[in-house]
């Protein structure tokens, strides 16, 4: 039994998917698609960078995407594969719009829309500067919130994703964060300033929840093919309200990615297909589980020696 599971934020590379590109038609219809429906050269910026701009998160949410779901239906349409026979479908943060559109709850336009209005309200919901994410190393969940509990007079930060085991990530403001970080290091620690511009799945994305909202409750989610596992709950959802409620909490709540794939493996699923740019989940379900299978699809000869 297998799960597609789609990838997130920083998966992103100057020239991500130009093989299937030069390759298939699907591919530059959907890359020029994108183009006229966000009015944006999106697929140049994919293809050619610089990679500073596609590194802006309202480039990098819908450059993501729309790589994930090109690759899908490639797959499907080309080379005939039945991805919709998976139990799950999941996706980390971003990653979880790949899903739900290929799952068919949302339309390939509605999804690269609310993904560049996504990406502006993130990148913009606090001042540049003022707000990062730290990863913590080799700890674990309960460790974590003792010490954010026992230091929460002294400074603030959340948890934004609950990666793995021993990878968890953490918001704030910068000020806050340099207090956590010593602290980390006084508890043997290790840590990782992360190379972002804002403080995603925390409060201080308030103004983007407020957006997303507004944003959301104007699209027609439809009936899906499949079961996605939400990144709030961990657990299986179908309900397209419920969905819609849920992704708009997405925003200031960690990613629960640890806990989603577990509850998949404990309902049992052994096989994870991660279909768009890079590796990042397929070695986060390793470090959860390494007795289940991983494919991770971004070529043509992954798509060929894919077997579901």
């Amino acid at each position: 039994m297998f799960s597609v599971i789609f990838p997130g934020q920083g998966s992103q590379i100057v020239g991500m998917g130009r093989e299937l590109y030069d390759k298939f038609d699907i591919i530059k219809n959907l890359f020029n698609k994108a183009d006229e429906i966000i009015n944006f050269p999106i697929s140049k910026l994919i293809l050619e960078g610089p990679k500073e701009e596609l590194d802006l998160t309202a480039n990098t949410q819908p450059a993501i995407f729309l790589i994930s779901y090109s690759i899908f239906h490639l797959a499907k349409k080309e080379f005939k594969l039945d991805l919709n026979k998976a139990k799950y479908f999941a996706g980390h943060s971003l990653g979880e719009y790949s899903a739900l559109s290929c799952a068919g709850y949302l339309d390939f336009s509605d999804t690269l829309k609310i993904l560049k209005v996504r990406g502006d309200a993130m990148q913009n919901s606090v001042p540049k500067g003022q707000g990062g994410m730290v990863a913590a190393l080799g700890s674990t969940v309960d460790e974590i919130e003792r010490i954010l509990m026992k230091n929460k007079e002294y400074f603030k930060a959340e948890i934004a994703n609950d990666n793995s085991e021993g990878q968890i990530v953490l918001s704030g403001k910068i000020e806050d964060l340099e207090k956590l970080i010593q602290i980390l290091k006084d508890n043997s620690i290790k840590n990782i300033k992360l190379p972002v511009s804002a403080p995603f799945h925390c409060e201080l994305m308030n103004n983007a929840t407020k957006i997303m909202k507004e944003e959301l409750n104007k699209l027609n989610f439809k009936n899906g093919q499949n079961k996605l596992i939400s990144n709030v709950t961990a657990n299986e959802i179908e309900d397209p309200d419920e969905l819609k409620n849920l992704l708009i909490k997405q925003i200031e709540n960690r990613v629960r990615w640890r806990e989603s794939v577990i509850n998949m493996i404990q309902n049992g699923v052994d096989h994870f297909i991660e279909i768009g740019p890079g590796k990042v989940l397929s070695g986060l379900v390793k470090r959860i589980n390494r007795n289940v299978k991983i494919d991770t699809i971004n070529s043509q000869s992954d798509i060929e020696g894919l077997k579901v």
